[in-house]
């Protein structure tokens, strides 16, 4: 979810940047933002800084793509970060989604690769807490942490949903930021500033400011920007997403519940208290 407004946050930049110092470079991969929907032209280097440059994921993914084989479901798709290059390299990919402008995105994209791509891809706009599948698949994948944008008591049949649709042997993967419990109700916000990565003579400085809710598992970014280049005027935006706070060991129940069994584990730290996880499940068929 987000909101978005034109409001000028100067002040905001500037009381916020005094007292945050520039974040260290990132590491090589981050959570990702598939849940910030919609994004417009405006955003999208935001987003990409974020998502895009840093998600080596599409690599993991890709590989199990390749190992598998058939058909593969790319569920919170946004405007297609996997579900193109998967196309592009002759899968059969179902991209669902919520937002119709991410999806839109998703097939102009693959129709300027080419007829290869643009036939292999279908587009299903629908919400992930209500999702309701008519094709099985080899591989599905949760990818950009969008488990964490599933309502808990929504996830359980997501994965239900998701294992009962899977072919013998197929694959579940997924991933998701695993924060310490108790580093959050000790430290539960946090700010930071960084530089956006621009290509088109703008410059843009970003804000972030997180606050995470222990007791309601919950995770709130707000993303402070404002964008200036040579004879330009200065533009200001305020982007927030929200996720869900997993916690591994409920998810790892949840799985097993829904007859997924967990073949591979691997994880990167992201910062002292927080790692990036990613999983590969079986469904026990």
């Amino acid at each position: 979810m987000r909101t978005q407004t034109e409001t000028p946050v100067r002040a905001a930049l500037d009381v916020l940047s005094v007292r945050t110092p520039v974040a260290p470079p990132l590491p090589l991969r981050l959570p990702g933002l598939e849940s910030v929907s919609p994004i417009d032209e405006q955003d999208m280097w935001l987003h990409e800084s974020l998502l895009g440059p840093y998600s080596e994921d599409i690599l993991e993914y890709l590989n199990l793509a390749r190992r598998t084989g058939g058909r593969v479901l790319d569920l919170g798709s946004g405007s297609g970060r996997l579900a193109v290059p998967f196309a592009q390299h002759g899968f059969q990919v179902d991209a669902v989604d919520r937002d119709a402008a991410s999806l839109a995105r998703l097939r102009s994209w693959a129709a300027r690769i080419g007829p290869r791509a643009r036939c292999s891809l279908s587009t299903t706009r629908a919400d992930l807490d209500h999702l309701k599948l008519h094709q099985h698949y080899d591989l599905a994948i949760l990818a950009g942490a969008m488990v964490s944008a599933v309502s808990p008591d929504a996830r359980p049949g997501l994965l239900h949903e998701v294992a009962s649709h899977l072919n013998r042997g197929g694959m579940l993967a997924l991933d998701y930021t695993s924060h310490e419990l108790d580093g959050l109700s000790r430290a539960p916000r946090r700010t930071w500033r960084f530089q956006v990565p621009r290509f088109d003579g703008r410059s843009e400085w970003t804000v972030a400011r997180q606050v995470f809710d222990p007791e309601a598992m919950t995770e709130r970014i707000t993303y402070h920007s404002e964008r200036s280049g040579a004879g330009a005027q200065t533009h200001s935006s305020v982007l927030t997403t929200f996720k869900w706070v997993v916690d591994q060991d409920i998810l790892r129940d949840e799985l097993d519940a829904a007859g997924l069994r967990v073949a591979e584990r691997k994880q990167q730290r992201l910062d002292r208290r927080t790692l990036s996880v990613f999983l590969v499940c079986h469904a026990q068929k």
